[in-house]
């Protein structure tokens, strides 16, 4: 969408300059001067197709971080409480906030809310920041008048949020690490190491042990063919993305994921957590069940979770009820299916959900720990078994020594 650069004066006499988006310029002076603005001057901001793409592709540019939606949303919360108005709350915020991307757009968002745009659509332009979640979640509010205990409401869902994927994150941590270390160690060992030994076995003119014999031809293989072994796995990972982005594609990953031995159980159990708690507070927020529905099913990051929340949809839209297709789906446990089920009976989806979510938040905090004990042990075997192997290779001839040199001589 078009952005213009505008200068005006306020009714009370100030000048005022700033942003704001519109289809055409039309429409940018109509917004403008339904605040009662006297416009001195406005243009339609250019930008370069050159500068657009440097933008994209520039990976060290500042991101906007969970933390600062966090942050932003309790210091909202409490200006808004305190009888602050939203955009003058949104100026002091924008003061004080030190990412230099998280604040362009929270100073865009003012400058469409005072052109007329309310919250919840001049936050959705800036998807970066604000997910449909967000977005839902304050148009609830705007439209309840309850938008500060919302915003409370919502920080406390990241935080919870953001402490989910931290215990999956510790859980990944320890084994990349240690993997890592070891295939960098044998690489350093099949290119650098073993040639040098590989010239001194030469000299001995006698035929070398079958594992010293395959090891040399695995380091003649990775030193002449450095660039092929290098490619193959950023060729599968890009090609796994791409295939991902596609509808087929996630289904299949997706399914594969929550089937995998030791990790499927522990993302299943991050997927029932993060379903039951957002479809929670979106509920217990006021937003209508079908709008719910289908933000957490797009909110999911899931493809399972996702087809069975979206059919769900399809059946309360019916007349149904919402448990029957979360059962078929065979992700959800019995015991999550029966406590929706008397949640829906009662009136109390929300709080039930809740409880929901917290059971399964420590159920993820066993899972970490189970799977971090269990995941120690297969990786330090791996890594004695990878790296032993190369030193036991290199060292077999070492025992026949003296044989080797007899039958050389």
């Amino acid at each position: 969408m078009p952005v213009f650069v505008y200068k005006v004066r306020s009714p009370q006499g100030s000048t005022i300059s700033g942003t704001i988006e519109a289809n055409d310029l039309r429409q940018a002076v109509d917004r403008l001067r339904a605040h009662r603005f006297i416009i001195l001057e406005i243009n339609e901001q250019k930008e370069s197709p050159l500068q657009n793409l440097i933008e994209k592709l520039n990976i060290f540019r500042p991101k906007v971080k969970a933390k600062d939606i966090v942050l932003f949303s309790r210091q909202l919360s409490t200006m808004i409480s305190a009888g602050v108005p939203v955009a003058q709350g949104l100026s002091i915020l924008a003061e004080q906030i030190e990412n230099p991307a998280f604040k362009k757009i929270v100073e865009k968002i003012r400058d469409d809310i005072e052109a007329g745009s309310s919250i919840a659509d001049a936050m959705a332009k800036h998807p970066e920041a604000f997910n449909s979640l967000y977005v839902n979640m304050i148009r609830a509010g705007e439209l309840g008048g309850v938008l500060d205990t919302i915003l409370e409401r919502l920080s406390s869902y990241l935080e919870a949020s953001e402490k989910l994927k931290g215990k999956v994150k510790s859980a990944m941590v320890y084994p990349v690490v240690v993997l890592t270390f070891a295939i960098g160690i044998s690489i350093f060992l099949l290119t650098v190491v073993i040639p040098t030994f590989q010239n001194i076995f030469s000299s001995f003119g006698a035929e070398l042990p079958l594992p010293t014999r395959i090891m040399i031809g695995v380091s003649n293989f990775l030193r002449n063919n450095i660039l092929f072994v290098i490619g193959i796995p950023v060729v599968l990972f890009v090609g796994v993305k791409q295939f991902y982005k596609t509808e087929f594609g996630r289904a299949k990953i997706d399914t594969f994921l929550l089937k995998l031995p030791m990790f499927g159980i522990l993302f299943k159990k991050v997927a029932i957590a993060k379903f039951t708690r957002t479809f929670g507070v979106l509920i217990k927020s006021g937003v209508p069940i079908l709008q719910a529905m289908e933000t957490v099913a797009r909110t999911s990051g899931n493809w399972v979770i996702e087809d069975a929340v979206l059919k769900a949809r399809e059946s309360i839209r019916e007349g149904e009820r919402i448990t029957d297709p979360l059962a078929s789906c065979g992700v959800f446990p019995p015991m999550v299916v029966q406590m929706i089920r008397v949640g829906e009976e009662t009136g109390n989806l929300d709080t039930m959900l809740t409880k929901i979510a917290d059971f399964y938040d420590q159920e993820v905090d066993v899972a970490v720990a189970s799977l971090a004990s269990m995941i120690e042990p297969i990786v330090i075997v791996f890594m004695g078994v990878l790296v032993g192997s190369i030193v036991i290779s290199m060292f077999l001839p070492m025992f026949q020594l003296s044989s080797l040199v007899t039958k050389g001589a």
